[in-house]
């Protein structure tokens, strides 16, 4: 029996046949009349090729195999019915709801410390799943509903997808406190190209665009340690005396740490504008609706 040959509206009157074992409870429990509930048992019996339920004394009898269907049939209808009060209606405060959000590594040092409190107060029971952007299905997770949110600056979601601007942050530069940079509180252009510096290759994000700024501007730098993501570069900069080009808000959470010092770029570079993104499946959706006001809640600029 091929599921798109059969009228799933049948398996509702069996399941509620199943409960009640009377035509005429489930008639008034799915406001539908005796004659209507009867011939939907008809056609549900020709469908299966079974008599399903047996009239007795004691109501509706199931059959064998009546019996084998009820709970495969019973949790496909609870689950279609928890999906849909998940869309009708969503409430923080007692929602066990899991949301996968993309992010980069910056992000999660970013972005995670104020969500995961944020969650703690508004929502005890919702829990986060996170992955990276720089996967190449991020697009058709997202599309799929695998992934809820991306956040961060992603020019690959520019295009088809719902966005909502967070901040915009500039470029600084990052090196330890006692560096031999470190007595300057402005970089001379001179003495910045002639530093070691790390190169963040970050892919899947924008920040590489930094990169080729300060190359269009005749800058030669000297990178002694080029990394594929930002995750270790405290540490790396902690202990040594290479220096590097960072978004300020990550620096930020990485100054005091690990015994760090900023400077402002001798030279432009355009800030870097941080949103959140998502499908329009889930445009409407209320427990998404919450959770990008959420976000936006924590980390929008109100500037």
């Amino acid at each position: 029996m091929e599921l798109a040959r059969l009228d799933l509206n049948l398996l509702l009157v069996f399941h509620h046949l199943l409960r009640e074992k009377r035509v005429s409870n489930v008639a008034t429990v799915l406001s539908m009349s005796q004659p209507a509930v009867s011939s939907a048992l008809g056609r549900l019996r020709a469908s299966l090729g079974d008599e399903l339920f047996l009239r007795t004394q004691s109501g509706m009898e199931p059959t064998p195999y009546a019996l084998q269907l009820a709970e495969p049939v019973a949790v496909a209808l609870e689950g279609l019915q928890q999906a849909l009060n998940v869309r009708a209606s969503f409430d923080p405060l007692t929602s066990e709801r899991r949301f996968t959000l993309a992010m980069t590594d910056v992000g999660e040092m970013y972005f995670l410390p104020v969500l995961m409190d944020a969650l703690a107060q508004a929502a005890p029971g919702v829990t986060l799943q996170v992955v990276s952007v720089t996967q190449s299905s991020l697009k058709d997770d997202m599309a799929s509903g695998r992934i809820d949110l991306a956040l961060g600056l992603l020019p690959q979601l520019q295009a088809g997808f719902f966005q909502k601007a967070l901040f915009r942050q500039a470029y600084v530069c990052l090196m330890r406190q006692g560096h031999a940079l470190y007595e300057k509180k402005r970089l001379s252009l001179k003495s910045f190209a002639q530093a070691q510096h790390v190169r963040i290759i970050a892919a899947g994000t924008g920040h590489g665009r930094v990169d080729e700024a300060l190359e269009k501007q005749g800058l030669k730098r000297s990178f002694r340690l080029t990394v594929p993501h930002y995750v270790a570069l405290g540490d790396v900069l902690g202990h040594s005396d290479l220096i590097a080009t960072v978004p300020e808000r990550f620096a930020q959470r990485v100054i005091a740490p690990f015994g760090l010092t900023t400077r402002p770029l001798p030279l432009h570079v355009e800030a870097s504008a941080i949103h959140q993104f998502w499908h329009a499946r889930l445009h409407k959706d209320p427990g998404h609706q919450w959770l990008r006001a959420l976000v936006a809640q924590c980390f929008g600029d109100t500037k």
